[in-house]
């Protein structure tokens, strides 16, 4: 039992470790020594629970997965109406990418062009946008000339290219910044004025200033 749980742990830091060089440093640029260094884990161990790089690639975004999952089923259960919890769910991503590293390198991963076969991040959060938005449409909040498919395509889009670009400035994925994106897009989204639901700025705590 002593052991397995040992085990357990080195598997927990050597996932923490590989998320924060992912994150920092890209797929390619991203190594092996460098991983098992800041976990404090020898080779042998880190070859022990994965055969690759690539393996621990799909371990950090399949974790990012889970805990984007879990923030966005937290958004759905507290917001208010449909539509809200489309903005809680974006704006509740944005910050996670800034606080969190195991999401970061979730969707750094994700969107890296050297992997085959990755992208799952990308793949969930375009899926869980869309059903967002069409819970929206059903709820009688969505504009009707707002097609599901084009608005989820905007929200990723602009979920993806903030975290991008925070890589120059971490402003890109602060509250002030989501509560501006939502700003902006929340008058196409929502039906016209007079039957528009209550939809306030993201509710996802302090974010970077």
């Amino acid at each position: 039992m002593v052991i397995q749980v040992r085990a357990a742990r080195t598997r927990q830091s050597l996932i923490g470790a590989a998320a924060e060089v992912f994150a920092d440093e890209g797929y390619v640029r991203a190594s092996l020594p460098s991983i098992c260094e800041r976990a404090g884990v020898s080779s042998g161990a880190l070859h022990f629970h994965f055969a690759s790089k690539e393996a621990l690639a799909r371990e950090v975004e399949g974790a990012a997965v889970v805990s984007a999952q879990k923030l966005a089923e937290r958004c759905r259960a507290e917001a208010g109406s449909a539509l809200q919890s489309v903005v809680d769910v974006t704006s509740g991503l944005m910050l996670a990418m800034a606080s969190d590293p195991v999401v970061r390198a979730g969707f750094r991963l994700s969107g890296d062009p050297s992997r085959k076969g990755g992208a799952e991040l990308f793949q969930w959060w375009y899926a869980s946008a869309r059903e967002l938005v069409v819970r929206a449409r059903g709820a009688g909040e969505l504009a009707q000339d707002v097609s599901p498919e084009d608005a989820a395509a905007v929200i990723v889009a602009a979920t993806v290219g903030f975290g991008a670009l925070a890589g120059w400035d971490e402003e890109w994925l602060s509250s002030g910044r989501a509560e501006r994106f939502w700003a902006f897009v929340l008058p196409r989204l929502a039906v016209a004025p007079g039957g528009r639901p209550d939809v306030v700025g993201p509710d996802v705590g302090e974010g970077p200033p």
